[in-house]
């Protein structure tokens, strides 16, 4: 059917079990479905709250922010924890199976959003670890409803599983380059010149065969200037490599996705073709169109 690759569907991991009925039941669609309009609310006032807290994190770590207004931010904080544990807790008491779900990488990452405040109690400055509440960020996904970009995930991990072969060589390759001429300038330049060792010598040919050039580390001899452009020129190609690789693998999946191609069905009467594959008369004229395409020859 035309537009079904636009279905959306919500999918709950079936380990955790969901109740059959009763209030557990409704607390399940709303906290992990967001097909209803109340699991929408949910989900996007949680987002806000999980922005919030991080946006409170990051202020208290402004001295000037954080210093005058310490006690705001500490109510805040406790205020955006207790929501938390609620959220938490609602989560464990609404499934089937909580132990499944406080295992689950989304029941870890909620209960470390809980725990660090908890914990500053006792231990003083571990509240930082709050920020892994960005984490959660990831249900945004259940939110929006972006199937068409999933998808193109979906493919994207395939395309990178099927040639990671491929990328491994090209990878061991860049290496090998990489240790011989890192070794190389530490030959010509010596630790005079700021290339102190082989692995410093390495992580400079890393920086400049990608092209990112910190400048921390620069040849002074002329030889190893000539060195150092070949190096930046080789850059280029081989940041082009990889993308070359899973590029044409994406390629290869999508024509093999759409399958042999079938002949056009045109008009007797007009010669129109492009119908599409399941009309029944002609898009310009109207006439009857061949039930089966003509045979390729």
């Amino acid at each position: 059917m035309k537009g079904e690759g636009l279905r959306v569907t919500t999918k709950v991991p079936a380990s955790y079990g969901k109740p059959t009925g009763g209030l557990r039941a409704r607390m399940f669609e709303v906290i992990f479905e967001s097909d209803t309009p109340a699991g929408r609310r949910f989900d996007k006032a949680l987002i806000a709250v999980i922005l919030l807290s991080i946006l409170v994190v990051i202020l208290e770590s402004v001295p000037q922010i954080g210093g005058r207004y310490a006690g705001i931010m500490h109510v805040l904080e406790w205020g955006f924890t207790l929501l938390f544990t609620v959220e938490y807790i609602a989560r464990l008491a609404c499934v089937r199976r909580p132990l499944r779900y406080a295992g689950s990488f989304f029941g870890v990452v909620d209960l470390l959003s809980v725990l660090p405040t908890y914990v500053s109690l006792l231990v003083p400055g571990s509240a930082v670890l709050l920020d892994i509440r960005i984490l959660r960020l990831l249900r945004v996904f259940r939110i929006f409803k972006l199937t068409l970009y999933i998808e193109e995930y979906t493919r994207l991990g395939e395309a990178l599983r099927a040639s990671r072969r491929k990328i491994m060589v090209f990878l061991s390759v860049v290496l090998m380059a990489i240790v011989v001429l890192g070794t190389l300038m530490y030959v010509v330049e010596g630790p005079e010149n700021g290339f102190t060792s082989i692995p410093v010598a390495m992580y400079w040919a890393t920086v400049t065969m990608t092209t990112v050039g910190y400048g921390d580390i620069t040849p002074h001899t002329y030889l190893g200037k000539a060195i150092a452009s070949c190096m930046m020129l080789l850059g280029w190609g081989i940041l082009a490599v990889p993308t070359g690789i899973v590029t044409a693998e994406m390629t290869s999946q999508r024509l093999g996705r759409r399958g042999p191609r079938t002949p056009e069905r045109g008009c007797a009467s007009c010669g129109s073709v492009g119908h599409d594959p399941r009309a029944r008369f002609c898009k310009d004229c109207g006439a009857a169109l061949p039930i089966h395409p003509p045979a390729a020859s």
